[in-house]
Order: structure tokens, then sequence, then C-alpha cells
């Protein structure tokens, strides 16, 4: 999840293009332009997959291209019965709805992605052959899907993850201004048997969002008149929700004059049970080097990066960092080691690698 910066989002909300309803199997309005046909896959690259939806094939074909599955909105809508919409004023494509509304941003400079107003840098949509597709990858990272894949004969089938018996709703702070609006959704969990674990999971979650917001309102009591217009807001992802354990990302992005906003990233892994929130320790504690053999592998990965600026020495923290299905992603705030260009920069590490052979991340959580 690279950085894509409310700059970005402007400039690809200026460039969109006037689209109706996704209809007849997902095709992109007629007029788009030549640079946006031109990011077409070419079809000597693409080779068809079948897609199944929980064992049953589809009327809907996906694409293989780029070493990953490409699905068509039009499966998302017609067989996983995710509504889809098209908002003029706003000039994006709403598929979903709740805690995984998924948005896109056709334009001529990409096809953009969001998830509860978070921008995924590292997802795009494309268009092929004249259809809107997303990655599936999508799909089984943020909007609580799973996959069997089988290359050899070409076949997707597609299913629900099963996933903690919770509840994750949107909440929002809101403050309208015109010169200084203030929109920051986060996101809070019902449904937990355990009552004040649910509250402490909640308050920690709020008290975070509550925290930027009053820094915000600082900076904004403190606006020149003179000054150009403030803006911030904030949206989050589930990344991880199974196996008792929740783990998801917010970010909130603040501009208050100059070349560029400012984003901050922070994540939160619970424990559904007590409602701890967990740390690197917590996961790895099978394996008492796990400190610095991570420390070993982000230095030669930092080191490896042209973009790497100096002055890692090892972790000083355990919280910058989230689930997925049977990895854990670190990541560093913009400006730690790298160039505010540079994005977030974030590392992938497999439970395999990191814990003894048959040893769970989650054993001591049970």
């Amino acid at each position: 999840m690279n950085l894509i910066s409310k700059e970005q989002a402007r400039k690809w909300g200026a460039g969109m293009m006037a689209a109706g309803l996704l209809l007849g199997g997902g095709i992109l309005p007629a007029g788009t332009s030549q640079a946006a046909a031109a990011k077409q896959v070419a079809k000597a690259e693409q080779s068809q997959v079948v897609l199944k939806w929980n064992g049953s094939i589809t009327q809907q074909t996906g694409i293989y291209s780029g070493g990953k599955v490409w699905v068509p909105v039009s499966f998302l809508r017609d067989s996983l019965n995710m509504p889809v919409s098209y908002d003029k004023a706003d000039k994006t494509y709403s598929i979903g709805k709740g805690n995984t509304l998924t948005k896109l941003m056709v334009s001529d400079y990409g096809i953009s992605i969001s998830v509860n107003n978070y921008f995924l840098g590292d997802y795009e949509g494309k268009s092929i052959n004249n259809r809107l597709y997303v990655p599936f990858d999508l799909l089984t990272d943020y909007l609580g899907y799973k996959g069997d894949w089988n290359a050899l004969s070409g076949r997707l089938n597609v299913m629900k993850q099963v996933q903690n018996a919770i509840t994750i709703k949107t909440e929002s702070y809101i403050k309208e201004r015109e010169d200084a609006p203030i929109k920051l959704d986060y996101p809070q969990v019902s449904g937990l048997e355990n009552a004040e674990a649910q509250k402490k999971i909640n308050d920690m979650i709020k008290q975070t969002i509550l925290k930027y917001a009053a820094d915000a309102e600082n900076q904004i009591a403190n606006k020149s008149e003179d000054d150009r217009p403030y803006e911030f807001e904030g949206g989050y992802v589930v990344t991880y929700n199974q196996n008792g354990v929740l783990s998801l990302v917010t970010q909130q992005y603040g501009y208050t004059g100059g070349a560029h906003g400012m984003t901050f990233r922070n994540a939160f892994t619970f424990s559904l049970k007590d409602g701890k929130r967990l740390l690197l320790g917590d996961l790895f504690g099978a394996n008492p080097n796990y400190k610095k053999e991570l420390n070993a592998k982000l230095t030669k990965l930092f080191k490896a990066d042209g973009g790497y600026l100096g002055g890692f020495t090892g972790l000083n923290t355990e919280k910058y960092f989230y689930l997925k299905e049977g990895k854990v992603v670190l990541f560093f705030q913009l400006y730690d080691y790298t160039a505010y260009a540079a994005g977030f920069p974030q590392f992938t590490f497999t439970f395999k690698e990191m814990l003894p052979d048959g040893s769970s991340p989650f054993a001591a959580l049970k």
C-alpha cells in the first residue's frame, strides 16, 4: 500500500471521464481516451480464466496477465451480488457496501482504487478489451474472499473467507468548514462475547482518531486568513479478520499549505478474546530470535532499495505492522528512511519464514 497523495487523487478526479453505470458485463463508457486505451493489455499477453463461484461455473470470465488474475467488475456485481453504482458528482464507481465499500476512479492517468476512503497505491484497475477489471488480490486482501486458482486448467474458484463473527461499522468524525473540512472515518466493532474487550478495542481506535482530530483543530485555529484552504481526511482497511484476531490499518491525510500534504499511517492488531493490542513479539514468541532476524532482513532490504537514505539501525516499535493471510507486513512512516515521493516503505514476511515448523502465530491467543 504505497502512498497515493491527496494531490494525486485530485488530479485523477479532475481528469475523470463522464460515464454511465457499468452495464453489459462492465464495459467502459464510450469515449475512453487514447491514453487510457493504450493501457489495455495486448491479447497475445493474456489467457482466459474460467471464474467459478462456490464451485459453480459463472458466465463471466477473467483474464490472466502479468502474473495476476484479473476479474471483471461484472463478476463482482452478478456473481458476488456486490452493488455497483456510478456517482456523477464524484465521478466514481462504487462497488460493495459497508466496511468493504470500494471506489474506482477512471481517468486518463489510470484506474485508482480506494476502500473506505483508503487509497491503495499497490492496487489498480485495468481496462482490458474495453472492460473494467480489478486484480483478484483486491478481493482476497481487503474484501473478504479467497480463491482456489488452478493455473493448468485456467480456473479460479472464488469463495467467501471464514471470518470472525463480528460486525465492523464505519464511524466518522466530521467538521464541515469551507476552508478547512475534517472527515475522518474509522472502524468500530460489535458482536464480541467479551464486552470489556470490545470496549477496549473501540476506545483505542477512537481515541487515536480523536487525538489526530484535536491536532487538526489546533492547526485550523492557528490558520491565517491568507493561507490556502486546509483539509483533513482519513480512512481505514481491514486486512485480517480470522482466527480470533482482527488486523486493520488507518491512514490520515492533512493539507495545511505548501507543496504537498502529510499522511500518517497507523495499524492495530487485536486479540478478540481479551481486546489486547498485539505486538510482533506476541506473534513471533515461538522464535526467540525474531527481532534479530527481522532487523537483519530489514537492513538488507533497505540497502537494496534505491530510495534508501540511511539511518535504519533496527526496529524502534513493534506496532507498525498488519496481518494478511499467512503473512505480516511491516511499514515505516514517510521520511523515516526514504524521501516523501517513495511513499511508505513496507516489507512482507511469511509466518513460515519467521516461525519454527508447525508453530502458529496465534497459538498463545487461543
